[in-house]
């Protein structure tokens, strides 16, 4: 009996966040078909931000109803922090992610979300935090992982390819395909191509900064869901000011009964309440490192979405640089779980603690993590 639920505490944990993946990437397509069919990206942002919010503020009492507060949590310092959370978790990487995505795609989404480990060790070298042994085996994983990263970036941007499963006009079923792609847009080649993947990446570097401020905010407030509700409605607040003047025009804000619509609330439910749920009680199943892992999964879904449903929609490039990107944060992150591990053991034998710079993951995801839209 005891193996077998040791089995499912390895197998469902890994579906679960599978899923997750797979379901945040279908998310970002949809919200691509929305902003290509001109829903302002300004409004999607302070929407699915506000409905997020409302939900999450009676949830993460719920979520942490058996639990005592550590520290008085609004007090002038953790409200500092939550307004940095806000301006770098959602109104700084939302923004610039939606923008991003306007312009690009959800495969570059991926590619681009990669980089995240390699701007954390360029962050903790600027603070500097990360000028360790340069001969050891990991600092140079790190620097070779962190190149690899920034090699898949470049080839996302310069390199598109032909197309992985291109339309062909001899065959039968080739109207309805190319209907099928024109309602539901994954890919839209565009002179803005570049833009977007420099707005994506700017998105990329602000979760970083994120997520070193919210990294010692959790360690001193631990109730995650409350630190994550607060800094959602701070967030929400700075992207209703910013988007309002941004989007002047009132009939872009009367929302219909469409898809858009549809897409909005579940975004903001998935967002808000199942995604960040589910990644907080496996990082307490599985530690730290387990949640970030899964982040490479998001370019195997697009790719299969992308040529199982949609032709003209997927490139040869797209998937390369993205592949590329994926190989360099599976090295940063592997560097990263050896030194825990190492870490671990030296804490039980010299009460040795984890270095500053190595805290680059994320204990809880923000909620406009756009792995998940």
């Amino acid at each position: 009996m005891g193996l077998m639920d040791t089995r499912w505490e390895t197998i469902v944990p890994f579906i679960v966040m599978a899923l997750m993946e797979a379901c945040t990437i279908a998310l970002t397509i949809l919200a691509k078909t929305s902003l290509t069919g001109g829903m302002s990206p300004f409004v999607f942002i302070v929407y699915t931000n506000a409905l997020g919010s409302l939900l999450l503020l009676p949830y993460s009492f719920y979520f942490h109803r058996d639990e005592s507060d550590v520290e008085p949590f609004l007090t002038k310092p953790s409200l500092v922090r939550i307004f940095l959370l806000g301006f770098t978790g959602v109104f700084l990487f939302q923004n610039m992610a939606f923008l991003g995505l306007s312009y690009s795609s959800p495969i570059v989404v991926c590619a681009m979300g990669l980089q995240s480990p390699a701007f954390s060790f360029l962050l903790s070298l600027a603070r500097g935090e990360g000028w360790l042994g340069w001969a050891s085996k990991r600092t140079k994983r790190r620097v070779i992982g962190t190149l690899i990263c920034f090699t898949g970036a470049f080839v996302e941007v310069i390199y598109l390819g032909p197309f992985i499963r291109p339309s062909h006009p001899s065959s039968p079923n080739s109207n309805f395909l190319t209907t099928i792609s024109h309602y539901l847009t994954f890919f839209k080649n565009s002179d803005n191509w570049a833009l977007g993947s420099l707005l994506l990446a700017c998105a990329t570097l602000s979760i970083s900064i994120w997520n070193i401020i919210q990294l010692d905010t959790v360690q001193k407030y631990p109730q995650v869901m409350k630190v994550v509700s607060a800094y959602s409605l701070a967030g929400t607040l700075q992207c209703a000011i910013f988007s309002a003047f941004m989007e002047p025009d009132l009939s872009a804000w009367k929302l219909k009964l469409n898809m858009d619509l549809y897409l909005i609330i579940a975004t903001g439910i998935f967002g808000s309440i199942i995604r960040t749920s589910v990644q907080v009680k496996c990082s307490k199943m599985k530690g730290p490192y387990y949640v970030p892992l899964f982040k490479p999964f998001g370019i195997l879904w697009a790719s299969i979405f992308g040529t199982s449903f949609f032709v003209n929609s997927l490139h040869y490039g797209s998937v390369l640089g993205a592949a590329i990107a994926g190989i360099g944060y599976l090295l940063i992150m592997w560097s990263q779980v050896q030194k825990e591990d190492q870490n671990e053991t030296a804490e039980k034998n010299d009460n040795h603690h984890l270095d500053s710079d190595d805290q680059t993951t994320p204990l809880l995801l923000a909620n406009g993590d756009f792995d998940q839209v």
